[in-house]
């Protein structure tokens, strides 16, 4: 098939969801060790939101933006040129989010190479990858499903299983608490009852928590109905606390969360929906919070190749399918972006380019 001398993508100044542009640029030639990707499908996290609105701002390792960037990081492509030994036309792979992550803590250098900011993202017909930031597709799962797992599947597979060594995944007897049913929260869900845990989730609604129990949560909880929610956590686990929490809500969350977490458990700090700064009220220094259930407190930033193929591995054993909760077309970017950040989701928003 000959490939085109132009090709179509998106790109923000930065300004806004509505003043994202479709444009088109020449069609790159990879070089030594490098593939060119035809993307087939992209799914968006809220980070992208953040990066078109120009309010990604408050990790000052990545260096800043370009003042003209093609958003998104996640995507699900095919090989069509290859100059690695690595790779050969038709392959299927997935991006990986940091492309110089490749094992271990993330640093503050990998920072430099994220997908969508400062680097240029995915949301493009094509794309020059180096060999090593790309793993390869799952073939049980469709490309839609596919391209859900580099930053919400892996971010979730290191909630559970970042402080364990790698290989010797855990969840089996654990209790999980999960907030929210976007991307990381419907994935978790997933890991965590594959794993043998017992989840607990929370929402707003009552209609995404009929959809997480038939997706296998055990105990549910609207905290809008029930703003107390961590005294109900503490009930539900017979004032035992929970060994995990998905703390995707930041400052309307977070103190709360410590006071239903279990003695020695794990508060993963992955989100801020409910915002950046903390409420005024109970100023309760996080130290004293973190030694009355002796928990730990550990920021999650996506995760390296290595447990991203440790992921993909545990996905096909288990076959577990990713939830996409709508798929939008190539020209219909900007409005999936907008349905994104008006959060009624329920799992991932994909776009399908071809």
């Amino acid at each position: 098939m000959a490939l085109p001398t132009e090709i179509k993508q998106w790109t923000t100044s930065q300004d806004g969801l509505k003043n994202l542009k479709e444009t088109t640029t020449p069609l790159l030639t990879p070089g030594p060790n490098e593939v060119l990707v035809r993307i087939n499908t992209i799914s968006l996290n809220y980070r992208d939101t953040e990066v078109v609105m120009g309010l990604y701002n408050h990790h000052k390792t990545t260096g800043g933006p370009a003042p003209t960037l093609v958003p998104c990081s996640d995507m699900c492509g095919t090989i069509v040129t290859s100059n690695s030994l690595s790779w050969k036309e038709g392959d299927k792979v997935l991006s990986i989010f940091n492309q110089t992550h490749q094992k271990g803590q993330v640093k503050a250098a990998h920072m430099k190479s994220g997908l969508g900011l400062p680097l240029p993202g995915v949301l493009a017909e094509y794309r020059v990858f180096p060999d090593y930031g790309l793993v390869r597709k799952p073939e049980y799962l469709s490309d839609e499903e596919a391209c859900t797992l580099p930053i919400a599947g892996l971010t979730a597979w290191m909630a559970i299983n970042g402080m364990r060594p790698l290989g010797q995944a855990g969840g089996k007897g654990e209790t999980v608490l999960i907030q929210g049913t976007g991307g990381v929260a419907v994935n978790g869900l997933l890991i965590a009852k594959a794993s043998g845990a017992e989840v607990i989730i929370t929402s707003s609604s009552d209609a995404k928590l009929e959809q997480a129990k038939k997706l296998g949560a055990d105990k549910t909880i609207n905290y809008r109905k029930m703003t107390d929610w961590d005294k109900e956590v503490l009930k539900m686990t017979n004032d035992e606390g929970v060994d995990i929490i998905f703390e995707n809500g930041g400052a309307q969350t977070l103190r709360k969360s410590f006071n239903c977490v279990a003695f020695g458990g794990l508060i993963d700090c992955i989100g801020y929906l409910s915002g950046k700064e903390d409420a005024p009220g109970d100023r309760l220094n996080t130290n004293v919070l973190a030694l009355l259930r002796n928990v730990t407190l550990k920021g999650i930033l996506n995760g390296p190749k290595e447990r991203f193929e440790e992921m993909l591995a545990f996905y096909e054993e288990k076959k577990i399918k990713p939830v996409i909760d709508k798929v939008f077309g190539f020209a219909e970017s900007k409005d999936a972006l907008i349905y994104l950040f008006e959060g009624g989701h329920f799992g991932k928003v994909v776009i399908k380019v071809g």
